[in-house]
């Protein structure tokens, strides 16, 4: 497949000028289709000769083999859950954290990678640091002075704000080396850029499809690294948690499908693999070649508001905007969707994906 099939293949690009996939990617007919498919097939034919339930989990179960195997991890070791933010609350609530427990951060996480250490501060004590960034770019050494006695850490592999990549691989070495275990937030990498898990060497990967993988709403992963799942003192279980739940005894599945407690849908995780399927077809070096062309394009237009690193990073690409909220509202009454950031202050993100053309660039820039 090249883009400009999976262009046609999009719905939602016939009436507008689509760079928001950081926050939302629209999805190809045939990955809806996938969903909506599976969910009939389901419905009409699993409650007749054949059981749902195994028609439904035999569907996750194969859709998490095309997962696992993208990410490049073990089908063992990869949960599904419902969005990015519930992977990083499941890992948050299966460790004991006491009083004085250190959680480390960076000052770029997205919310979902804030709220649930600020609630930890409250209801058990945790002590919250923040290691400052610069421009997108992570203090190495206020990380290792912040790490010294910590509990977790928690990054992004690529800045929402900014489009830049953090050193994740560094940022685990460093951390393990001081006792302290990695959670990363990797929702804006996965379909963006290749990403192998282990390479990373964190302990917990958190993502989902309805970004730059551009399936549907509800299918996140989460990876949990073999022995990770030692530390935890988990209290949320169900049947799906558990290797034998007719046993006397139970016992949790030793990898990441612990974190996966009962009946739910498999649609999103249907559509999921065909995304990333679709995703393969185009293939990665055709991605990031197009979206560095046009990204180079976009920034030359942009000049001195550009906020984002000159050189190439990734799709995500943010600007000065003197009113941010208006800008965004302006462009997407002349049919060009962008969104506004919360930080930092006054900026716009235009997010650059395969599918976009260098006349979606030039709109753009028209419009600004």
């Amino acid at each position: 497949m090249d883009p400009a099939e999976l262009r046609r293949s999009i719905p939602a690009l016939e009436e507008r000028t689509y760079f928001n996939t950081g926050a939302s990617g629209p999805s190809p007919r045939h990955v809806v289709e996938a969903a909506t498919g599976f969910l009939e097939r389901h419905e009409f034919e699993g409650h007749g000769p054949r059981d749902p339930y195994e028609m439904g989990f035999g569907a996750i179960d194969d859709a998490r083999v095309v997962a696992a195997e993208f990410l490049g991890a073990g089908t063992d070791d990869l949960a599904f859950t419902r969005s990015t933010a519930d992977g990083i609350s499941l890992v948050a609530g299966a460790i004991d954290f006491q009083p004085g427990d250190v959680v480390v951060r960076t000052d770029l996480e997205h919310p979902a990678g804030t709220l649930p250490w600020d609630r930890l501060a409250d209801t058990h004590g945790v002590e919250v640091r923040v290691v400052p960034t610069d421009r997108g770019r992570l203090d190495m050494a206020a990380l290792k002075d912040a790490v010294e006695d910590a509990r977790l850490v928690v990054l992004s592999s690529l800045t929402w704000t900014h489009g830049t990549r953090l050193p994740v691989a560094e940022v685990a070495d460093v951390a393990h080396d001081a006792g302290a275990q990695v959670l990363v937030d990797a929702v804006q990498s996965v379909g963006h850029h290749p990403v192998d898990v282990t390479d990373w060497g964190a302990d917990f990967v958190a993502c989902a499809g309805h970004k730059w993988l551009l399936g549907v709403w509800g299918a996140g992963m989460l990876y949990v690294a073999p022995g990770a799942h030692d530390r935890l003192r988990q209290t949320r279980i169900g049947y799906r948690s558990v290797e034998d739940p007719g046993a006397s005894e139970y016992t949790y599945h030793a990898g990441g499908r612990r974190f996966e407690v009962g009946t739910t849908t498999p649609a999103p995780y249907v559509a999921l693999a065909e995304a990333i399927e679709t995703v393969e077809a185009v293939g990665f070096e055709t991605i990031q070649s197009r979206v560095q062309r046009l990204t180079d394009r976009l920034k030359a237009g942009l000049g001195d508001r550009l906020v984002s690193p000159e050189d190439y990073e990734s799709g995500l690409v943010t600007f000065a905007a003197e009113d941010p909220e208006a800008t965004v509202q302006r462009l997407g009454e002349a049919g060009v969707v962008v969104r506004s950031l919360p930080q930092p202050r006054g900026a716009v993100r235009a997010s650059v994906h395969a599918f976009n053309t260098a006349e979606d660039v030039d709109r753009l820039l028209d419009a600004l």
